[in-house]
């Protein structure tokens, strides 16, 4: 499949997406547009064809993602759900994240938030929560290793030599935290 058929096809879906999450269409416009050409860069790696739509979905998220964390502009994870665009059958690493994040204890999963997704430093994180940086530093790090266990736990992911999580999404109904 070629970057225009993939335009073709669901460029509308994926700029409706866009729009649902940041409200403003000039800004899903260049968002739209980062999406594409990291699908066109990235179309070769994607291995497969039945996991396109859920892919592309994944590369707009995480677009969207960019833009929220380059602003500094605060949004919640509850308002970050999957949008109903994507197939309900469909079983993603999204959705293992959302559920692993969900089961996260809230002294991690605020630090984290503040951190990785919001895009404040870590004494700013510190400050925010009043408690101590190395507190802060141990919480954020404490959530990054529990995420990688459950992703490790739930979706049979390893870690490779250099610390990477890898491997492939089980189907929803042998995934221990969707299902």
């Amino acid at each position: 499949m070629t970057t225009k058929q993939v335009w073709t096809k669901y460029s509308e879906d994926l700029k409706r997406f866009i729009i649902s999450k940041v409200k403003d269409t000039v800004i899903a416009d260049d968002i739209l547009q980062d999406t594409f050409i990291k699908i066109h860069t990235k179309l070769h790696t994607l291995k497969d064809l039945k996991k396109l739509k859920s892919w592309c979905f994944t590369i707009a998220r995480n677009s969207i993602l960019d833009y929220w964390k380059s602003t500094n502009k605060t949004f919640e994870i509850a308002n970050f759900e999957t949008d109903s665009t994507i197939e309900e059958n469909l079983h993603t690493e999204q959705d293992c994240l959302k559920g692993i994040l969900m089961n996260l204890p809230k002294k991690y999963r605020d630090p984290l938030f503040l951190s990785d997704i919001k895009g404040l430093k870590q004494q700013e994180v510190a400050n925010h929560l009043k408690q101590s940086l190395p507190t802060t530093k141990s919480q954020i790090q404490r959530a990054r290793k529990l995420i990688a266990q459950g992703f490790m736990d739930c979706c049979g992911f390893v870690m490779n030599k250099e610390g990477n999580l890898v491997g492939e999404i089980q189907e929803k109904e042998d995934c221990k935290v969707c299902n």
